[in-house]
């Protein structure tokens, strides 16, 4: 029998049969130059202003859930399948927009506001712009520094009311537009996953109970700094120390 080195096969064998493994969603609008281009031209503009200022880099993003949970790996007896019972009717789903903050020489912070929806009629079913505009000034008077925030393409970034508001306060605030289908270059995408882990088969009986479970988790979140760093990295991007 004739032995081969390892990962070597003869060239009439015939090939060897792909792995499976998950698959990548991508959009069809996504494009590939525009967020290359981004990373090359635009991050480094992000990051200019606390040379001089000593801003923080704010990413924010939005997610929101409701009284179905995520469903996780969990125990069980052998050959039983786990099964968490919800609430089959239940209207309402609790909202939150996030920002995580960096800055050279000092902790990631992550700060949140909450949007709770009843289901009721005539109830706003997300955040307003205000509620935006609420959230940057309170991350801005919690730092105590410039902000150099960076958010994605949703349309209520996009309304006047806060094009105004950002050209009004220059003077600590400036706005950058990530690129559209490009959720890997936002690390507040990663507080999410965070969060959808931690509430794996969850079960409540009210939105009360879920808004107190979001806060717990969060909360867990905001006392680990060192996730959000790992968050950054893992967009790619980095902050140089001064």
């Amino acid at each position: 029998m004739e032995h081969l080195p390892t990962g070597q096969r003869r060239s009439h064998d015939p090939p060897r049969a792909s792995r499976l493994g998950r698959g990548r969603i991508v959009a069809v609008e996504r494009d590939e130059e525009a967020i290359a281009a981004w990373k090359d031209e635009v991050w480094p503009q992000v990051k200019a202003p606390r040379r001089t200022c000593a801003s923080c880099v704010c990413f924010e993003d939005e997610a929101g859930q409701g009284l179905r949970p995520p469903k996780g790996r969990t125990w069980a007896p052998r050959g039983v399948r786990p099964v968490a019972r919800v609430r089959g009717q239940g209207a309402g789903r609790v909202n939150v927009a996030g920002v995580v903050c960096f800055r050279p020489g000092r902790r990631a912070h992550l700060f949140y506001a909450l949007h709770v929806c009843r289901g009721r009629r005539g109830e706003a079913k997300s955040f307003s712009w205000r509620r935006y505009r609420d959230l940057i000034i309170a991350t801005h008077e919690h730092l105590g520094a410039p902000l150099v925030w960076c958010w994605d393409n949703l349309n209520l970034h996009l309304v006047r009311e806060l094009d105004d508001f950002a050209a009004a306060n220059a003077a600590w605030l400036r706005v950058f537009r990530l690129p559209t289908y490009a959720p890997e270059l936002n690390p507040a995408e990663g507080v999410w996953s965070l969060l959808r882990r931690a509430m794996a088969n969850f079960v409540v009986t009210d939105l009360d109970g879920l808004v107190r479970i979001v806060k717990r988790k969060l909360k867990k979140i905001q006392f680990r700094p060192h996730l959000l760093d790992g968050h950054l990295a893992a967009a790619g991007l980095s902050i140089d120390p001064w």
